[in-house]
């Protein structure tokens, strides 16, 4: 098993490499792959509606969707959830909120959010500069 866990419907630890998994935002969870292109690929030819592999859920149509879906997730205090929230929220140069999902997540012992956690104390985003908080998010990233 790979610190990421492996994928709930294979069993194969999934890829450090996470343009090799996709995270769904209906269930949360990291899907090899592999797993995702032979679930489409079936669906295809059975000619049915896209859905998730894991819980069958449609697939959403607009991002904005999926973002909705997240949120349902985040509010249900599910660390994967919040982590990407996190992340998305960093990617868009929202530091200050995305230092709140984070931190959400890091004490659920999300390991990609004390890792992004490390990364805002290193550069000062939406926090303060503190090495010592940044070694400490590092390595409970580690542990994780």
């Amino acid at each position: 098993s790979s610190h990421l866990g492996d994928c709930p419907i294979c069993f194969l630890p999934l890829s450090i490499d996470q343009n090799q998994s996709k995270l769904k935002s209906c269930c949360s969870e990291a899907i090899c792959k592999g797993c995702s292109q032979a679930h489409c690929l079936h669906q295809l030819q059975q000619r049915q509606y896209p859905t998730c592999p894991f819980c069958r859920h449609p697939v959403p149509k607009s991002q904005e969707e999926a973002n909705k879906n997240m949120m349902k997730r985040a509010v249900a205090n599910d660390p994967a959830a919040l982590s990407g929230m996190g992340r998305l929220y960093c990617n868009e140069g929202e530091y200050e909120t995305a230092f709140d999902y984070l931190t959400k997540a890091a004490a659920l012992g999300d390991m990609d959010a004390h890792y992004n956690l490390s990364r805002l104390y290193q550069e000062g985003q939406g926090v303060e500069k503190d090495e010592e908080k940044e070694l400490y998010h590092l390595e409970e990233a580690a542990i994780a």
